[in-house]
C-alpha cells in the first residue's frame, strides 16, 4: 500500500484517522495509541507480509536490548558494550541477509570461479530506513543520551506509518515527546489543513511529475546500447534526475502532511537541493535526515581533529562509502558514494582555502555533477553507465549535416512533447519556486490555499489509475 492510491486515500487513512481521534475524544488515549500502532503494523504488513514476523521480532528485540542498557548502571560499562554489540550485529545481520546476500554471492563466484546459486531474496520494504532508526535508538541508549520510553510510545516511534517505509528518518527525541504530549491527542483543524496542503503537494509531485518522467526515463536506461543517442542520453538523464527529486520529496511531503494530520511534526527531508552552489551544500539540502544520521553516527565516530588519519576528509570519505553501500547492493553504488565524497571534500577544501567559483559557473557545474552522478546511481552496471556517458558526447548520432541535426532534434521534440513539458515544468519548480518546506512554514489556512490543494488532489485522483512504486522502495 502506498500513499498515492485510492485504497490508501479513501479507506485506510479515513478509517485510521477517524477511529484514532474518536478514541481520544472519549479519553481512551492509551487505546488510541494502540490503535495507531495496529494500523501502522497493518500498513507495513500489506507491503511485506512474509517479513512481518521478523519485523516484529526485530523491533521488540531492540527495545529489550536498549532498555537493558539504560537500566545497567555506569559501573557495568562492559555489559553495555556487549549489549550494544549484540544489538548492532543483529540489526546489521538482518539488513545484510536481505539486502546483500546476492551481492556477496556474486562477488564470491567472481573471485573463486564457483557457480553458487543466488538466493533472489525479496527485499522487505523500508528495512534500510527502520534499521537506521533502530541503530540510532541503540547507540543513544548506550551513550545514555535518552531516557526510557514505554513500549507503546517506542512502537509509535518505529512504526508510525507516514514515515515507516521511505522515511524521513526520524529521531526518537523528535517524536516520542510529541506522542507523550496529551495536547497532541486532540483534533486540530489548523494541523489538518496544513497536512492536507502538504499531502496534496507531495501527491502532485509523485503522480503528475515523477511517475510519468520515471516511466519514460526507465525505457532508455533499461535498454542502453553502445551507440546511445546524444539527445536521448541527455534528456533521459535529466529526466531521471528531476523525477528522482520529485519522487523522494513527494513522498516526504506526503509523510510530513500525514504527520501533521495526527499532530505530529516530522522533519523535512529536502530543501531545494538543485539550488546548491557545490556538493557540500547539496548534501545539506538532499535527504537531510539521512545526512543527519550519517553525520551523527558515522562521521562523528570516525572524525577526530587531534588524530591526523581521522581528519575531516577521511571521515567524510568513510561516511559516503557507507552511504553508497547503504543505498544499494552493487559496486556502482559504492563508486557513486566515493565520487560524492570526493566532490564534498573538494568543496570543503575550496571553502577552507577561501576559494570560490563565480555563481554563473558554480551552480550549473553542481547540477551537471548531480546529473552525471545520477547516471551512475540508476544504471544497472558500469557498462550501462559508460554507454550513457558515451552517448552524451555522441554527436554523430545527430547526423552528418545541419539539416539532419535539425530533423533529429525536431523529431525528438515532437516525440517527447508530453514528458518534455513535464521536465521543463519540473526544472522550473526546482529552480524558481519556493519549496514545500518554505510553503509549509508560511502556510495559512486560507480559502486560496485550500482551493489550490483541492485542485491538485483532483488532478492526482484523475491520474491515479496506474500505481507506480516509490523509487526508494528498492532500497
Amino acid at each position: 500500500m502506498i500513499f498515492s492510491t485510492y485504497k490508501f486515500i479513501f479507506l485506510f487513512l479515513p478509517i485510521t484517522f477517524s477511529v484514532y481521534f474518536i478514541l481520544n475524544r472519549i479519553k481512551f488515549y492509551s487505546i488510541g495509541k494502540i490503535w495507531l500502532v495496529v494500523c501502522s503494523l497493518y500498513f507495513y504488513a500489506q507491503g511485506s507480509p512474509a517479513f512481518f514476523p521478523f519485523f516484529l521480532a526485530s523491533i521488540t528485540g531492540n527495545y529489550i536490548v536498549g532498555t537493558k542498557m539504560l537500566l545497567t548502571d555506569g559501573e557495568s560499562s562492559s555489559q553495555r558494550k556487549w549489549l550494544l554489540a549484540i544489538g548492532l550485529i543483529g540489526n546489521i545481520a538482518l539488513l545484510g541477509y536481505y539486502k546483500y546476500t546476492d551481492f556477496f554471492i556474486e562477488n564470491y563466484n567472481l573471485l573463486t570461479g564457483s557457480d553458487k546459486a543466488l538466493k533472489h531474496i525479496v527485499l522487505p520494504i523500508g528495512i534500510s530506513f527502520f534499521t537506521f532508526q533502530l541503530i540510532a535508538f541503540l547507540v543513544d541508549c548506550y551513550r545514555t543520551e535518552m531516557r526510557q520510553y514505554d513500549f507503546v510510545n517506542y512502537l509509535l516511534f518505529i512504526t508510525f506509518f507516514p514515515q515507516l517505509i521511505v522515511g524521513p528518518i526520524i529521531h526518537h527525541s523528535e517524536v516520542v515527546p510529541q506522542f507523550e504530549n496529551e495536547a497532541n491527542l486532540k483534533l486540530s483543524t489548523d494541523h489538518i489543513a496544513l497536512g492536507l496542503f502538504l499531502f496534496s503537494i507531495g501527491c502532485a509531485k509523485k503522480t503528475l511529475l515523477a511517475d510519468p518522467m520515471t516511466t519514460d526515463a526507465e525505457k532508455f536506461f533499461n535498454s542502453v546500447s553502445a551507440n546511445s543517442n546524444l539527445l536521448y542520453s541527455w534528456f533521459s538523464s535529466l529526466e531521471y534526475t528531476v523525477s528522482y527529486y520529485f519522487d523522494l520529496s513527494g513522498y516526504a511531503d506526503m509523510a510530513i502532511g500525514l504527520g501533521w494530520m495526527f499532530n505530529i511534526s516530522i522533519p523535512h527531508n529536502f530543501d531545494s537541493p538543485y539550488k546548491a552552489r557545490n556538493f557540500q551544500d547539496y548534501w545539506r539540502r538532499w535527504h537531510m535526515t539521512l545526512s543527519r544520521f550519517l553525520s551523527s553516527y558515522i562521521f562523528r565516530s570516525v572524525y577526530n581533529r587531534d588524530i591526523a588519519w581521522r581528519n575531516y576528509y577521511v571521515a567524510t570519505m568513510v561516511t559516503f562509502l557507507v552511504s553508497g553501500f547503504w543505498h544499494g547492493a552493487g559496486w556502482t553504488f559504492v563508486v557513486w558514494g566515493i565520487v560524492n565524497g570526493m566532490l564534498v571534500c573538494i568543496a570543503s577544501w575550496m571553502k577552507r582555502a577561501n576559494m570560490s567559483l563565480p555563481a554563473w559557473v558554480a551552480y550549473p557545474l553542481t547540477v551537471l555533477g548531480v546529473v552525471l552522478c545520477r547516471v551512475l546511481f540508476v544504471s544497472g552496471s558500469f557498462t550501462d553507465a559508460w554507454n550513457v556517458y558515451r552517448g552524451m558526447v555522441n554527436f554523430s548520432s545527430l547526423g552528418t549535416s545541419l539539416r539532419e541535426a535539425a530533423d533529429s532534434i525536431w523529431y525528438f521534440v515532437s516525440w517527447h512533447r508530453s514528458t518534455g513539458l513535464r521536465l521543463v515544468i519540473g526544472t522550473a519548480i526546482c529552480w524558481f519556486l519556493p519549496n514545500s518546506k518554505h510553503m509549509g512554514e508560511t502556510f495559512r489556512p486560507t480559502w486560496k490555499n485550500m482551493l489550490f490543494a483541492a485542485t491538485l488532489m483532483v488532478l492526482c485522483l484523475i491520474n491515479m489509475n496506474k500505481v507506480v512504486q516509490f523509487l526508494y522502495f528498492q532500497f
